[in-house]
C-alpha cells in the first residue's frame, strides 16, 4: 500500500513533517522493490532520519 503526506503508518507520526515526507518517498520506493511493509517502515524512518541529519532544513522555507 503506498502511503502519502496524510496517510502513513503510525511509526511515522513522531517524525517532524520534513523528515516523515522523505520517509514516505523512501518506503514507497522500497515497496515498488518488493520490500516487505515492515522492513520498508524500518528502512525508510532509519534513511530518512539520516538524510534530515545531513540536510538539515533552512528556518525561513
Amino acid at each position: 500500500m503506498p502511503w502519502k503526506k496524510n496517510d502513513y503508518p503510525p511509526s511515522m507520526k513522531n517524525l517532524d513533517e520534513r523528515t516523515r515526507g522523505k520517509a514516505i518517498d523512501i518506503a514507497n520506493a522500497l515497496l515498488e522493490d518488493g520490500y516487505e511493509e515492515g522492513r520498508a517502515i524500518a528502512i525508510a524512518t532509519a534513511q530518512a532520519e539520516k538524510w534530515a541529519e545531513d540536510h538539515p532544513g533552512r528556518d525561513d522555507a
